[in-house]
């Protein structure tokens, strides 16, 4: 049984369809990435997956049960974590009341203390500035608090939407280094990058979107290797 599976998935916005019957798993401990231009559906498929739409048609299956119908706190609680596109952080609120509110759901204050130490410990830039406003952060120290606070719930698995957007390369690095250490350390990740290039690297398995609807996939190294996704995705060819 796949930790995540959608199976058929048909979501739109009002007329416009956006995912047309996309199908896809992801297994646990992996890294998949979903790449495309922009406007293939990427980002509507980790929304789909949260809850924040809702599919037309399909399933969307986590651990072996439907969760399309639930609320997104809901599928939250049962431990998919989603950091968003554009990171979306609370920027009147300080670093560290960013984190506590993607705790929201544990009442252990021990439990959310730990996590809190465990984010400190992956991100101490974060540490140094607990009592910062999140507005007046970095763009980089922004993406770190977006993936901590997605890690404050402690989810099985991590829906990152453009982690590396609009940062600095060697930030850029510092995210995706990022990403193998939490996969090392057993998250599982789907991954949403418009760096097709780093996505594959670091991943174990990839599709392939284009107007809402999967054109490949297989194993990273694979679709790295392949003459259309090189001339159309990373600049090759």
């Amino acid at each position: 049984m796949s930790l995540l599976e959608l199976k058929g998935v048909h979501t739109y916005y009002g007329h416009i369809h956006a995912l047309k019957g996309i199908s896809l798993h992801v297994e646990e401990g992996e890294i998949v990435t979903l790449i495309g231009s922009n406007g293939a559906g990427k980002s509507t498929t980790l929304r789909t997956i949260s809850g924040l739409v809702k599919p037309r048609q399909g399933e969307v299956l986590f651990q072996g049960k439907a969760i399309h119908r639930l609320p997104p706190h809901q599928i939250v609680a049962l431990g998919v974590g989603h950091v968003p596109e554009g990171r979306k952080i609370f920027p009147r609120l300080t670093v560290e009341e960013n984190l506590e509110i993607g705790a929201y759901l544990e009442k252990d204050r021990k439990v959310v203390q730990e996590r809190k130490e465990q984010v400190f410990a992956l991100f101490p830039r974060l540490y140094e500035r607990r009592g910062q406003k999140g507005g007046t952060l970095s763009g980089g120290e922004q993406q770190m608090l977006a993936i901590g606070r997605a890690l404050m719930q402690n989810p099985r698995i991590l829906l990152m939407d453009e982690p590396s957007m609009g940062l600095a390369p060697v930030l850029v690095d510092f995210i995706f280094e990022t990403i193998q250490k939490l996969n090392r350390e057993g998250k599982t990740i789907l991954l949403v990058e418009q760096n097709a290039r780093l996505a594959l690297q670091i991943a174990h398995r990839g599709y392939v979107l284009a107007t809402g609807e999967i054109t490949l996939s297989g194993p990273a190294k694979a679709l790295a290797e392949n003459p259309e996704v090189q001339k159309a995705y990373l600049g090759e060819g």
